[in-house]
C-alpha cells in the first residue's frame, strides 16, 4: 500500500508541476491542459495536484509497512 501512495503522489506532483511548466513557460506538457472543464483554472487545479502529492506522500509516511 505505501508504494501505491508513493507512486501516486509522485504521478500527481509531476502532473501539478507540468501543468504550472505549462501555464508559464507555454510548453505543450501535463494532462490539465487537456481536460476540457478546467479551461481557465489550470493553474488552481496545478497547485491543487501538488497538495495532493504532499498528502499522498505523508500518508504513504504514516502507513505500516507492509
Amino acid at each position: 500500500m505505501k508504494k501505491l501512495l508513493e507512486i501516486a503522489g509522485f504521478l500527481a506532483v509531476l502532473q501539478g508541476a507540468m501543468g504550472l511548466v505549462h501555464e508559464f513557460t507555454d510548453w505543450n506538457v501535463g494532462l490539465v491542459r487537456r481536460i476540457g472543464f478546467l479551461d481557465g483554472y489550470e493553474v488552481y487545479a496545478s497547485v491543487a495536484l501538488l497538495a495532493l502529492g504532499a498528502a499522498l506522500f505523508a500518508a504513504a509516511e504514516s502507513s505500516p509497512p507492509a
